[in-house]
């Protein structure tokens, strides 16, 4: 079952996909002009989930946000309930930032996440997903307002349980929690021409070694890891999904020259560029 709400006006759209087989994303091809960011649920089953090449257990009863550029399949995809939207629909970046989860949900500083509500969630999620269901059928003048409500309490509750589950406890202040999400959308605009972590700590008005403090409550990856790891994923994005020389990629990913590149890609991942596309052409 698809269900679809567009605004010709402003270009924003809203997808509810529920039990279809055939659902999935492929971003460097197929979908790249679609913009989604996507939420994902599985309500069967845990099942597997392949995300960018690389295959995560998506477990039972959990929640899994997915960014724009993330390409993604499912093992069985009847069992999994997904919205999309695009930035014209909802944009996380402009409103509110608790709903904006910007750095945090979205643009996540830990990787794939996966979340796991309770039962009392899970019963809001359901009774969300039927409201969702009646709003798509009345198309009226209220109708693109109703889904948008509808959308950002969904982003409500998620954003609850991973301030729950990822921050494991940590006491975290309003201020620096600001200042993370800050940090990790800045890496996913600037990623590729900046890799040092002074050029986002002088952004900041922060020292590097107070960042990395920050970084530490949360028990987080350092904020130089964090840019590494980032450079890495789109490295190895560009090898699954395109066919451009180690030549091409590295200075797509701003380096200097294909040696350092070389030298980056061997230290983040085990292998040299080239022997990374043999084991996918394996």
């Amino acid at each position: 079952m698809r269900y679809a709400f567009n605004n010709p006006e402003t270009g924003g759209e809203l997808r509810l996909t529920i039990g279809e087989s055939s659902f999935d994303r492929a971003f460097f091809t197929r979908d790249r002009e679609r913009k989604f960011l996507t939420i994902a649920w599985n309500r069967g089953p845990a099942r597997k989930v392949t995300i960018d090449e690389v295959v995560y257990e998506f477990p039972e009863n959990s929640l899994l946000p997915l960014m724009v550029s993330q390409s993604f399949r499912f093992e069985d995809a009847g069992g999994v309930t997904a919205w999309q939207f695009n930035r014209d629909f909802y944009c996380i970046v402009d409103n509110d930032r608790e709903v904006s989860c910007v750095g945090f949900l979205f643009y996540g500083f830990s990787g794939v996440e996966f979340l796991r509500p309770g039962v009392k969630e899970t019963r809001k999620i359901e009774l969300l997903l039927e409201v969702f269901k009646d709003q798509f059928e009345e198309a009226d003048n209220i109708q693109s307002e109703m889904l948008r409500v509808l959308l950002v309490r969904l982003i409500i509750i998620m954003t609850r349980l991973a301030r729950t589950q990822l921050l494991s406890g940590a006491v975290v202040s309003p201020g620096k929690f600001e200042l993370i999400r800050q940090f990790s959308l800045m890496v996913e605009n600037h990623y590729r021409e900046a890799h040092d972590v002074r050029f986002y700590a002088d952004r900041l008005n922060k020292s590097p070694k107070t960042l990395a403090n920050y970084f530490a409550l949360t028990n987080s990856p350092s904020p130089l890891r964090i840019i590494q790891e980032r450079i890495a994923l789109e490295a190895k994005r560009l090898f699954h999904y395109t066919d451009k020389s180690s030549k091409e990629i590295a200075y797509e990913l701003g380096f200097e020259d294909a040696a350092h590149f070389s030298r980056f890609f061997r230290n983040q991942t085990g292998k040299s560029p080239s022997e990374f596309r043999k084991t996918l052409k394996d």
